[in-house]
């Protein structure tokens, strides 16, 4: 049975595929009327025929000036979002041999800028109301670098940099941050990936354990525990230790 949903309206962003539209397709089911983006119109709308409670606002994340104006068409037809889900992202994994300049920029502008993007216009709103939900998907990959992650991996690291700077400026105005912080997942981002996948978890479950964190209102919500126990111990790490375990854990 679905479990009635803390917030009257969220904003997702990525939501036609993966997490992102499992996640709007959670809310929507506890009641909440959600706006979902994304940049192909045809795959919301497809989404939003499947479930009722979701509204379309397809845009480009990477254009500042889209965002804006959906954030204001949101705030216009929804009210102010109670949860805004910022999960709009890229992910290619490489070897840096073959790294390219422009395969690392159109990392940045999606995962990075195109948070930024969202948050500025959505941000006024919530300080105005004096609450509100902030959630930015993230990455265990954040934590420290990883073999073939050049292009994955900072944009995480700047990811939940964000996510503190946002914490210590916007709590006192009554706006909760979580920071998803996953492992990989079974989504369209991992199907094709040649690559050692240590935890790998099914989407499912993968959903719940983000429902749970957001209706807590955790800041961190990390998982699977082992991935994460292993991570948090590599910050405690010697560099040298980092790097000869990790190529052990995960390959070259």
């Amino acid at each position: 049975m679905t479990q009635r949903a803390p917030w009257s309206t969220a904003w997702v962003t990525g939501a036609s595929s993966g997490l992102g539209r499992e996640i709007a397709l959670r809310l929507a089911a506890g009641g909440c009327k959600v706006a979902i983006s994304a940049r192909s119109a045809d795959k919301l709308a497809e989404l939003c025929a499947s479930a009722p409670g979701l509204t379309a606002f397809p845009y480009d994340v990477r254009d500042a000036d889209m965002a804006a104006d959906v954030a204001n068409r949101i705030v216009a037809t929804l009210g102010i979002p109670d949860l805004v889900v910022l999960n709009a992202g890229i992910g290619e994994f490489k070897s840096a041999e073959q790294f390219d300049a422009e395969r690392f920029s159109a990392a940045f502008q999606t995962n990075v800028i195109g948070i930024g993007n969202a948050l500025a216009p959505i941000i006024p709103h919530m300080v105005a109301r004096g609450s509100g939900q902030i959630a930015l998907m993230g990455s265990l990959a954040g934590y420290r670098g990883f073999p073939r992650a050049a292009n994955y991996a900072p944009t995480k690291a700047a990811i939940r940099s964000l996510a503190e700077c946002l914490r210590f400026d916007l709590e006192e105005k009554g706006i909760d941050i979580s920071l998803i912080s996953p492992g990989y997942i079974e989504t369209h981002l991992t199907q094709d990936l040649d690559i050692p996948m240590p935890g790998l978890m099914p989407l499912q479950p993968a959903v719940d354990k983000i429902m749970t964190g957001l209706r807590k209102r955790r800041y961190e919500i990390a998982f699977p525990w082992h991935m994460v126990l292993l991570v948090k111990l590599s910050l405690r790490a010697w560099n040298e230790a980092y790097f000869f375990m990790t190529r052990w854990f995960v390959g070259r």
